[in-house]
C-alpha cells in the first residue's frame, strides 16, 4: 500500500514467485474520507473488485487493518451475482462486515434490479446501521455521519 494525499493505492498481493495471487482484489485506489469523526474508505476502481465472498473478505480485512471504520463500495465494483439473493453471496458478505463491525455503504443505481426480494433486502438493510444501499458517495457519508 502506498499513501499519497489521502489516496491509498492497494495492489493484489504477490506469491513468493512474484506472481499475482488469483485474487480479484486488483489494483485500486482508496479515497479516505472523514464522516462523523470516523475514517471511511472509498474504493475507486473501474474494475469489478468483488467477484465472490473471498474477495469481499480480503477487501474487508485490508480496510479493517488499515484502521478504517467504514467502507464505501460502488455498485459497479461488485459482481451482479451479489444481487441474486438465491446464491446467498450478499448475505454471506454482509454477515462478514457485521461480524467485524465494519460499516458498509454500497453506492449506485439499483433500479436495474427488479426482484422484489432484493428490493425488500435493500429496504431492510437500510433500516439498520451496518449496511446501507445509497445513491451516491455524498449520501453514504451522510449516513455514516448521522450515526456518530
Amino acid at each position: 500500500m502506498t499513501v499519497s494525499g489521502g489516496v491509498y493505492k492497494i495492489k493484489a498481493p504477490e506469491d513468493s514467485a512474484g506472481h499475482g495471487h488469483k485474487t480479484n482484489l486488483r489494483s485500486m485506489n482508496i479515497q479516505s474520507h472523514k464522516a462523523g469523526g470516523k475514517a471511511i474508505a472509498e474504493v475507486i476502481s473501474d474494475d469489478t473488485i468483488v467477484h465472490n465472498t473471498d474477495d469481499a473478505l480480503n477487501l474487508l480485512g485490508n480496510i479493517y487493518y488499515q484502521g478504517f471504520d467504514g467502507l464505501i463500495l460502488h455498485r459497479k465494483n461488485i459482481t451482479t451475482d451479489f444481487f441474486d439473493l438465491k446464491n446467498k453471496m450478499a448475505g454471506d458478505i454482509l454477515q462478514k462486515f457485521s461480524n467485524y463491525r465494519m460499516r458498509l455503504a454500497i453506492a449506485g443505481d439499483f433500479s436495474a434490479f427488479t426482484s422484489k426480494s432484493l428490493r425488500d433486502f435493500i429496504y431492510e438493510s437500510n433500516k439498520g446501521k451496518h449496511v446501507n444501499f445509497v445513491a451516491s458517495v455524498t449520501e453514504a457519508l451522510e449516513v455514516f455521519s448521522a450515526d456518530s
